[in-house]
């Protein structure tokens, strides 16, 4: 709901707040900057403000320019507002305007928030915009407060300049703003996971790179198409970052794998994605990896064979799903939209055996793997070459 005259968007954040003021500072900033470019990358005219505490926008379109900064990683949530003088006469007025353009019937409420100096507090809001709401529509019928369960919320933000009133808060994803980590390397394989590990660890502030493993033979065009989708689908939420997929021919390599190996197969498989993904960070400056797994999800993934896989890379490991369950991962991705396109049959399951160990011991695995297993990685990493994905 926008109040009549809307010309703002109030955005918060969340973690960024619990940061020292230098650290928050320079928070603020990158949030900004990423809410701007969230904004031009979907045609939104509006000059992005920042004041402490909080990100503004200043738009003719404030109902897409919310919803736009409520995609921006770090954002808690966002308000499409009208923007008055933080005066209580021009505050209560603002609040009568949306009370007679929104509010027809139920309980209401006014939530008052001040920062700043000024001749009345936040209960003399509540008291005076209270008032107005009421006086705005009792000709019409007979209006209602419930402090506790309101049906509708009429909310102030003062400030030491101005005031903002508005009727609703839209969720964003929270987390950090994008760019405030280091990046890490995203294994992707286009499956429902992976995609969403990545979403997160982007929501935590890392961008990511993201890495596709061709397993030629094993895989095929659909296995590589959908890994270049999961890319456009994150690409829209990081607009002034380069999400260029990085592709690894490791058809080869993978090949002779399963021609040399019997139940640990997957195990020494995922130690050659992980080296291959350890010399690309190094290529790019990346601090780490993440990826999809979870515990227990596959046989591969055992609390004692993630251990196992572990052990091929100095790098760190990032594991966002770690203790999801699967019908959360699903919904994950349903809600950043990458879950159409990550259903096609996963190729690697062919690479699978029939009877994998659930808790290989190190050196068993060590044992049935080539020598030059890592000789591999390293070459595979070698040949990596980014593949063209456009924007959706």
């Amino acid at each position: 709901m926008l109040p009549p005259g809307a010309d703002s968007v109030v955005v918060r954040h969340g973690d960024v707040g619990v940061k020292s003021s230098h650290v928050q500072s320079d928070m603020e900033r990158t949030l900004r900057e990423n809410v701007a470019a969230m904004l031009a990358d979907r045609g939104i005219a509006g000059d992005v403000d920042r004041e402490w505490g909080r990100i503004l926008v200043r738009s003719a379109e404030p109902d897409r320019a919310a919803d736009a900064a409520a995609d921006t990683f770090g954002v808690v949530s966002g308000s499409p507002a009208v923007s008055v003088p933080p005066e209580l006469d021009a505050i209560t007025d603002a609040l009568a305007d949306a009370a007679r353009e929104h509010y027809d019937g139920g309980a209401f409420a006014v939530d008052a928030r001040r920062a700043g100096s000024h001749d009345f507090d936040s209960h003399d809001v509540n008291r005076a915009g209270g008032d107005a709401v009421w006086a705005a529509v009792e000709d019409d019928f007979d209006p209602e407060v419930d402090l506790d369960d309101p049906d509708v919320t009429f909310s102030v933000e003062v400030r030491d300049e101005e005031a903002f009133v508005f009727l609703e808060h839209r969720d964003g994803p929270g987390g950090m703003p994008l760019g405030t980590q280091k990046p890490l390397v995203a294994l992707l394989s286009g499956g429902i996971d992976s995609p969403v590990a990545a979403w997160q660890a982007m929501k935590r502030g890392a961008p990511v790179v993201p890495l596709y493993l061709d397993l030629g033979d094993y895989g095929g065009p659909d296995h590589r198409a959908r890994a270049e989708e999961s890319v456009r689908k994150l690409d829209a939420y990081a607009p002034n970052r380069d999400l260029e997929l990085r592709v690894a021919p490791a058809g080869d390599a993978v090949e002779r794998l399963a021609e040399s190996t019997g139940r640990t197969r997957m195990l020494s498989y995922r130690r050659f994605m992980y080296r291959v993904a350890e010399h690309v960070a190094e290529d790019v400056g990346a601090a780490g990896v993440v990826t999809g797994e979870a515990i227990g999800q596959k046989s591969s993934q055992t609390t004692a064979n993630l251990g196992v896989v572990d052990r091929a890379t100095r790098l760190p490991v990032h594991r966002p799903l770690l203790t999801w369950d699967k019908q959360d991962i699903v919904q994950a991705a349903r809600d950043i939209g990458t879950f159409r396109d990550s259903t096609i049959e996963v190729g690697c399951n062919r690479l699978a055996p029939n009877q994998p160990l659930t808790a290989a011991p190190p050196e068993s695995v060590r044992k049935d793997e080539p020598d030059a297993l890592f000789e591999w990685a390293e070459d595979v990493a070698d040949a990596v070459e980014s593949a063209e994905v456009t924007h959706p």
